[in-house]
């Protein structure tokens, strides 16, 4: 009788024993210093629905706007140390690891979106992300985040690079930003995006530069007088992670990770172009007096940039990239 009662307890039991534990779904937490009502914003949505909808929940996507992970060099740091965070970045941050990532965001590197979009999604291109693998353990899942044109923003008219002469202009600390606003007259000031609205509020800088979706999230009009559309940069970003992670993800998830950040890119950046002239009506409407000056003299006047970066080469290979 024991004997029965045993091996009925062992067949009840090892249907239970011998099923697999359930998979735990793996996790990316994706910060951007973008606020939740910026277009762009819209492609990191369809970037979350897409993943999540493609792996069956295998992969959750958390989204953190307005930095609430932390800065951008933070999180970048988090990557390279193999969590699972990504982050919308541009190419001056990773220049340290990869320098050609610097030409992104150098002045009028290229016309627009498409063409963005064509050296972001070229050989050329791929070859720079392999190196920034190695170089600094990050992969990149999409590169063509576009956020728009960058325009001045001060509290005087701007008609040449002579009127920006003695002005203290916040950007971004990249080499690149810096030097293209030294070439166009102004002293670059770089400071963090979050203390952009106090510092001009408290004349501790007299202008900035930034694109309409992120100069309106930031209420900067309520600070600065003046927008002159020098489109001097037109801002491309990355979706960045983790080479560790993402290793470490399975072949159809790392596919389906990089297809949907190229179609999360692509949904964001056309919500974005729709978008520009909505904002320029609002930020009229706020009383900013916006104007288009002689682009010539601003595109002669940061040449130099190329020179000073040692990016002369590289914006051959890049020109011939959009060329093709």
């Amino acid at each position: 009788m024991i004997t029965r009662r045993l091996a009925l307890t062992a067949t009840l039991a090892t249907p239970f024993l011998a099923r697999p534990a359930l998979a735990q779904a793996a996790t990316l937490n994706v910060n951007s210093a973008l606020t939740a009502d910026d277009p762009l914003f819209k492609g990191l949505e369809a970037f979350k629905q897409g993943v999540e909808t493609r792996s069956n929940g295998r992969l959750q996507v958390r989204l953190y706007p307005s930095s609430q992970l932390g800065s951008d060099e933070d999180v970048l740091e988090q990557a390279r140390a193999g969590a699972g965070v990504a982050v919308v970045v541009d190419g001056g941050r990773l220049a340290p690891f990869v320098r050609e990532f610097g030409i992104l965001g150098a002045p009028y590197i290229a016309n627009g979106f498409p063409e963005l979009r064509k050296l972001a999604t070229s050989p050329l291109f791929d070859r720079w992300a392999d190196r920034l693998r190695t170089a600094s353990g990050h992969q990149v899942l999409s590169f063509n985040w576009f956020q728009g044109d960058r325009h001045l923003l001060t509290n005087r008219a701007i008609n040449a690079p002579a009127d920006l002469n003695g002005l203290r202009l916040r950007t971004p600390g990249a080499p690149v930003w810096l030097e293209t606003i030294r070439a166009m007259g102004a002293t670059p000031t770089p400071l963090p995006w979050t203390e952009v609205y106090s510092a001009l509020q408290l004349r501790a800088i007299d202008a900035a530069e930034a694109q309409y979706p992120a100069l309106w999230g930031s209420r900067l009009y309520e600070v600065v007088r003046f927008i002159t559309k020098t489109s001097h940069i037109n801002l491309i970003t990355g979706l960045i992670g983790s080479r560790i992670w993402f290793d470490r993800q399975p072949a159809d998830l790392r596919t389906i990770l990089r297809e949907e950040a190229l179609k999360g890119g692509d949904t964001g950046s056309q919500a974005t172009l729709a978008s520009l002239e909505d904002f320029e009506t609002r930020l009229k409407a706020q009383g900013l007096t916006i104007t288009t000056p002689d682009l010539a003299p601003f595109r002669e006047a940061t040449k130099v940039v190329y020179d000073k970066l040692n990016y002369t080469a590289v914006r051959r290979e890049v020109e011939a990239v959009l060329a093709a």
